[in-house]
């Protein structure tokens, strides 16, 4: 604490009026205004733009891969699943967490192994 500062707090929280006009501003203006940003991002949803896609064909042993993806979605919570001829599918999937892009949005992955059947019809169900 420097004297300069100490004698600045001590005129703020003494001069009333001062205090009393920034009591009324808060009051009036930041709680008010607070209430309708919040409510402005609280309550806005955005869906997510979906892209499927292969990353490795069926070969030999080796199982194939779809990549099921979905991006610039608000709010952060999201269920992402697969189904397999409208089952779905619990096992060979592997998922990311949401993750944040930085600019209110959100992003996640599912990986699908499976081997492929004549017939069968696979989705990604958001």
């Amino acid at each position: 604490y420097t004297e300069y500062g100490m004698r600045n707090a001590e005129y703020w929280n003494n001069n009333t009026n001062i205090l009393q006009g920034m009591k009324a501003d808060l009051d009036n203006f930041c709680k008010h205004n607070a209430e309708i940003y919040n409510s402005c991002i609280r309550d806005k949803t955005e869906k997510p733009k979906i892209k499927l896609r292969s990353v490795k064909q069926a070969g030999g042993k080796h199982p194939a891969v779809l990549v099921c993806s979905a991006y610039d979605f608000y709010p952060e919570r999201i269920k992402m699943s697969w189904t397999r001829d409208g089952k779905e599918v619990t096992t060979d999937v592997t998922s990311t967490e949401e993750q944040a892009d930085g600019d209110w949005y959100y992003q996640i992955h599912s990986h699908l192994e499976y081997t492929p059947r004549s017939g069968e019809k696979i989705s990604c169900v958001v």
